[in-house]
Parts: structure tokens; C-alpha cells; sequence
């Protein structure tokens, strides 16, 4: 058996299929679980899949893996990741695997993975699995499998977080062929006051009409057209598994997510009682600008889903989230990072406010930036590209932190460069109130990166 070590990364496992993962691969991973699991003194699981073409298949192969490894295993079939979240509370079983590939293309799959039904693996919690199956040395057992269906239940939960106004408005809902394609239908149901239009609701895993990767505004061309060509008052995208959403104004403009953060902090700030919240390292200064101009503390922290769940539940922040979509709400929801419940929260917003989503977002501050760049690395190098940056910065005198790679901190902006924990990657993200200024930030440290990186 082949096994690539690469494909066990900081926040869960991930590769290409009938490559990286294959069917053997997925049992033992399944037997590896079992293993740490009885470890654990935990005997019971729940294991769902997205909609990718090899997630049945593996589904299979890392059920026999964990049956054989001696654990019971509640399957919820196919379901979106929030679906999967809610199950560790509907089922009362804080252990589980769900199989997805988030926003990879098509041919990649992986495995999300929990103990404790709070956040999931990440960084030695992954890397364990890998060493269990070098080892080879697994528990067995006889585990017993059942069936759960919590379709009707999760869709129940999800509307009674919402309260609809009574405006009147037209929303064109994106599921780029993903799993959200499943329960969107019942849930985006139009009424006398909201009419719903949906793009892309056909359940495909090949996701024939664009990368299901809501937070990259190419992806979402088809629906700025859509918005502007029907007039819709917004129109929202969800990523492959659900759990992230990106956003659509009323004249077709994406929204970036830290904007829409701003959107959600303007509703909810003097409705809550704990007045902090979270993003991450990659979200513009609009944030914090935003939330201390609301009389809140703002906190910034590592980018990562795993990292940011864990964030959210340990401090009990009313809301927060990163820019690549993951948001959380715990001011009158669950928590958990869920595409269609944030979508839901603006519809939310625009049903009782008169404002459009353009006008929700008036006076903030301007800031100009660079999607998140990626430069293609040997994973060995990256943490010495790192090293080397901060080097220079120090040689410069710049001010910086150091929460997730380093962050180059200006008066109006900032510079950051970090490794991937996805992929052989560095990855940067640029930001200044000046374009020039930006273009020279943006210069000066991609040359830094081609430079260290030759080294």
C-alpha cells in the first residue's frame, strides 16, 4: 500500500482520488480511527459524505475499516458538513468522520474528523492516523452499523433561527451543483414576501458549471449575471460541502466576506451581550476598523476552519469568521459554520431593513487589495520562506505578528505571508488605502518569496 504522507495536512485528510486515496487507503484510515477512538475509551461514531462521484465508495471502505476496528457507526448517508455537525447534537454522538473534499475540484476527496463533537482535527490529531497505519498496529473488533436520516430535522432547526420581516424580495441562491443541492429546495421556499430562485440546485459532484469555491469571485460570474439580469436584491453561493457561503449584491458586485462580516456585525452589535468577536489574519482592516467604531473588541486569529471552530466554542463569541467563507454564529444559532444559515441571515437582514445590501455597507473605510496569491513551494521549504521574511522585516525594523505567518502591520493596511495548511503553497494577501502603495507592498514581498524560495 502506497501512502502519501502529504495528503495528512494541518486540518483534516485530503488528496486525489484513486491516487492519494483509494479504497484500501480509505478502509485503513477507518481502522486507524477505530484504533485512536477505543483509545479514547469512545466506541461509537457517525460517518456522512458529500456528493463527489468517489464518496460512496469510500464511504463503504472506511465504514468496514472502523466496524472491523471494533466501533459502532451511525451512517447518516449523504448530507452537507453542517448536517454532519448538527448529527454530534441531534444524535448525541461526539465522534465522527465526514467525507469531503470542501472546495477542491472533482477529483480530489478527504476526510474532515472529530472526537469531542466540539472542532475538528487538526495538526498532531491528523498526523496520529498516518503513523497508526506506518505502524500497523490496529484494535478489532465487531462494530455494528444502523442508519440515521436527519434530513427533515436539520431543515426544522435551521428555519426556526430565522425571523423574516416583511419586505419584499427576490434572492437567487447558488449551490454550484454541491451538496447544499439536496436541502436548499426545502428551505429556500418562496413566499408572498421572498421569492427564491435557485442556480445550479442539481445535485452533480462533478460540478459541471463552476469550481464549487463560493469565496473566489470568478466563480460566482454566472450569478452576478443572474442578479443583475433578473434584478434580485442579492443573490448567495455555497461552497461543495455547505459550510461556507460567498455573497452577491443587488447590482451584481461580489461581497467580499470581511464585508459581509461588517454587514453582520452593524445588525447584531447592540444585540448582544458580549461585545467581542473573531476574524482572521486574511480579512482587511474593515473589520476591526468597523467593530471598534461599534464599541466592540475585535480579535484577530490563525486562518482555519479547525482553528476557528475551536475559537468560536472556547470563548463563546457571538459571531465570527474567515475570509474564506467559514462564519459563526452563536448569537441566536448553533455555532456551527453553515453556508445556508449565513445566506439566510442576510436574507434575514434585507427583510426588514429598507436598505439594499450596497447601502448596508456605506461608510466604511476604503481600503484596496489583492485576492490571496499563492506561490507554489516544496512543502520543506515553506516554513524557511517563513523564517526568511521574518528576517528581513526585522533587518527593515517593520512592525509585525506572528498569529499565522507573518503579518506586516501599517497605519493603513497590511502585508501577509504564511504557508498553506492545505497545499504546497505560500500564500499572501495585500492591503492598503493607497493603490500605490499597495502595488509596492505587493512587489516588495513577491520578490522576497521568488527570491527565498530559489534559495
Amino acid at each position: 500500500m502506497k501512502l502519501n504522507k502529504l495528503m495528512f495536512r494541518e486540518y483534516d485528510i485530503r488528496g486525489i482520488w484513486n491516487e492519494d486515496i483509494t479504497e484500501e487507503i480509505s478502509y485503513y484510515i477507518g481502522r486507524a480511527y477505530a484504533t485512536k477512538l477505543l483509545s479514547l475509551k469512545k466506541n461509537k461514531m457517525i460517518v456522512g459524505y458529500d456528493n463527489r462521484l468517489s464518496s460512496p465508495i469510500i464511504e463503504k471502505n472506511l465504514v468496514k475499516g472502523l466496524t472491523d476496528g471494533g466501533v459502532d457507526v451511525v451512517r447518516l448517508g449523504l448530507v452537507t458538513t453542517p448536517m454532519y455537525y448538527y448529527a454530534w447534537d441531534k444524535l448525541n454522538i461526539h465522534c465522527g468522520i465526514m467525507i469531503t473534499a470542501s472546495h477542491n475540484p472533482k477529483e480530489y476527496n478527504g476526510f474532515k474528523m472529530s472526537y469531542n463533537g466540539i472542532h475538528n482535527c487538526f495538526g498532531n490529531e491528523v498526523a496520529e492516523l498516518y503513523y497508526i497505519i506506518l505502524n500497523g498496529i490496529y484494535s478489532k473488533g465487531n462494530g455494528s452499523i444502523t442508519d440515521a436520516n436527519i434530513k427533515e430535522d436539520y431543515i426544522k432547526m435551521i428555519n426556526s433561527h430565522i425571523n423574516m420581516g416583511s419586505n419584499k424580495l427576490k434572492v437567487i441562491y447558488d449551490c454550484g451543483n454541491g451538496t447544499t443541492s439536496i436541502v436548499a429546495k426545502d428551505i429556500f421556499v418562496s413566499n408572498d414576501n421572498i421569492e427564491y430562485i435557485p442556480l445550479f440546485a442539481e445535485s452533480d459532484g462533478t460540478f459541471p458549471n463552476h469550481h464549487p469555491d463560493p469565496a473566489v469571485e470568478s466563480n460566482l460570474t454566472i450569478l452576478k449575471e443572474k442578479v443583475k439580469e433578473l434584478n434580485a436584491d442579492c443573490g448567495i453561493a455555497f461552497d461543495g460541502d455547505g459550510d461556507r457561503v460567498g455573497v452577491v449584491n443587488e447590482k451584481g458586485e461580489f461581497v467580499s466576506i470581511d464585508k459581509f462580516m461588517v454587514i453582520i456585525w452593524r445588525d447584531i452589535y447592540n444585540k448582544i451581550d458580549k461585545k467581542e468577536g473573531f476574524y482572521d489574519v486574511k480579512c482587511s482592516k474593515v473589520v476591526s476598523d468597523e467593530m471598534i467604531k461599534l464599541g466592540l473588541k475585535p480579535i484577530e486569529v490563525r486562518t482555519g476552519n479547525s482553528y476557528t471552530k475551536k475559537i468560536s466554542v472556547d470563548n463563546n463569541y457571538p459571531f465570527g469568521g474567515e475570509l474564506s467563507g467559514h462564519l459563526y454564529f452563536r448569537d441566536k444559532f448553533i455555532g456551527t459554520d453553515d453556508g445556508i444559515y449565513a445566506g439566510l441571515r442576510l436574507v434575514e437582514i434585507l427583510s426588514h431593513n429598507p436598505k439594499k445590501v450596497s447601502k448596508l455597507l456605506e461608510g466604511i473605510t476604503k481600503y484596496y487589495n489583492y485576492p490571496e496569491g499563492k506561490f507554489t513551494v516544496e512543502d520543506s521549504k515553506k516554513d524557511i520562506i517563513v523564517s526568511r521574511v521574518e528576517e528581513y522585516c526585522k533587518e527593515k525594523g517593520y512592525n509585525y505578528s506572528k498569529i499565522d505567518g507573518i503579518k506586516v502591520l501599517y497605519d493603513d493596511g497590511f502585508a501577509l505571508v504564511r504557508k498553506s495548511n492545505t497545499g504546497p503553497n505560500i500564500t499572501t494577501r495585500y492591503e492598503s488605502s493607497n493603490k500605490e502603495k499597495l502595488e509596492l507592498i505587493k512587489k516588495e514581498f513577491d520578490s522576497l518569496i521568488i527570491k527565498y524560495s530559489k534559495e
